[in-house]
């Protein structure tokens, strides 16, 4: 059985130019590895009018039950201004024990770290009971929508179970090992727009100004309160995101007036509770106000948690073996794909230090990478125990 290394794996998927949702070829190229590790390969071209078409993959080792599944995404953010950057950001680069380049932190090399750690345990554990897959997506960082969503309700209809899942996400705020995700706050977004009555500044009464609605409106938003946390949760929390006047002339009341904002949510709520809360804020003062109103929503995910098991502690166990850190088990930061596989499989999440994650210069240590490698290859002989 061949045995794939982290490091050159990782430096040949950061070639790649996976700008998302482009492809480059990285989903055939990745194949090819499975392949010859004796996975089961499919490539899933996904497509949805409004939305560029997304290549995903799903590999699968063996047939029996239980199947652990790792979870990861290979398509990356724009780099930026490349001048700004001391390398080419697809042209890897190693630096003062740092691998350098787009990807290498989210979350390439975690791909790399899983399937290096795959190779080797089944050179070692030809017959084990179970199976291993991959969930590999191009549309992360993207509009999500035709990437995990779309394998999920795939693997759905073709029946496949997924016992346990582990997304690569970087996890990490400054060392390896601080810190597991096992739950997600919710995403939702408001766009905003109030229509009020255009007319001249010296003569407000004949007009309705938008801009004073909106204003009165986004201080209410802002104002509440909607809990106060819970034991595995950040208080939810609203931010006004933008807010736009088009108007070109100083010496009239506006038409319109916009605003959007994000409410991340945990699961004391509902992305439909909370817009029913919001409705009726927005009901009250266009009333008051004599005005109309839009709101277009748009739901990046609910909250979730998955509640620890024995498959969780015992990560954790290995995390701390390895890099001499108890991790915490936390459901901060943003979303990610585990909101669309929660729906069939529970799981965790646990990377690299996400400190370079869509910066300039994105980079990996090269002592994290392997420590990494060695921690998924633990999971697997632990959990194949």
């Amino acid at each position: 059985m061949q045995k794939i290394n982290e490091l050159q794996l990782a430096k040949e998927l950061i070639r790649f130019p996976t700008v998302t949702p482009v492809d480059a070829g990285v989903m055939k190229f990745l194949e090819k590895k499975l392949k010859k590790l004796g996975f089961k390969t499919k490539i899933l071209d996904f497509k949805e009018r409004g939305f560029k078409p997304v290549k995903n993959l799903y590999a699968r080792f063996g047939s029996k039950e239980p199947n652990f599944c790792y979870a990861g995404h290979l398509d990356v953010v724009p780099p930026g201004n490349i001048k700004d950057w001391t390398t080419n950001p697809f042209r890897p680069l190693i630096r003062k024990g740092y691998l350098i380049g787009r990807g290498a932190n989210d979350m390439k090399s975690s791909v790399a770290a899983f399937v290096s750690a795959v190779s080797t345990f089944l050179s070692i554990n030809k017959k084990f009971n179970g199976s291993i897959s991959l969930l590999i997506t191009g549309d992360e960082e993207g509009d999500a929508i035709n990437g995990t969503r779309k394998v999920v309700e795939y693997l759905k209809k073709k029946r496949e179970k997924i016992s346990f899942c582990l997304v690569g996400e970087p996890t990490n705020p400054n060392k390896l090992g601080e810190m597991i995700k096992i739950g997600r706050r919710g995403s939702l977004t408001g766009k905003l727009t109030i229509f009020g009555l255009q007319g001249h500044v010296a003569y407000p009464h004949r007009a309705n100004n938008p801009s004073t609605i909106i204003v009165k409106i986004l201080k209410e938003l802002k104002d509440i309160k909607f809990d106060k946390g819970t034991k595995d949760f950040q208080p939810t929390n609203l931010e006004v995101t933008k807010i736009n006047i088009n108007n070109t002339a100083d010496n009239v009341i506006p038409a319109t007036a916009e605003a959007t904002f994000n409410i991340r949510f945990n699961n004391k709520h509902s992305s439909t509770s909370i817009k029913k809360r919001l409705n009726k804020i927005f009901i009250k003062f266009n009333k008051k106000y004599r005005s109309k109103f839009r709101i277009d929503y748009r739901v990046s995910g609910e909250a979730f948690l998955t509640k620890p098991n024995k498959t969780t502690y015992m990560i954790q166990n290995i995390i701390k073996k390895i890099t001499k850190i108890k991790p915490k088990l936390s459901t901060t930061g943003g979303t990610s794909d585990l909101r669309f596989i929660k729906a069939i499989s529970p799981g965790l999440e646990f990377g690299l230090v996400g400190q370079t994650m869509h910066r300039v210069d994105e980079v990996v240590s090269l002592k994290d990478l392997k420590n990494l490698k060695k921690i998924y290859e633990n999971i697997l002989i632990n959990y194949f125990k």
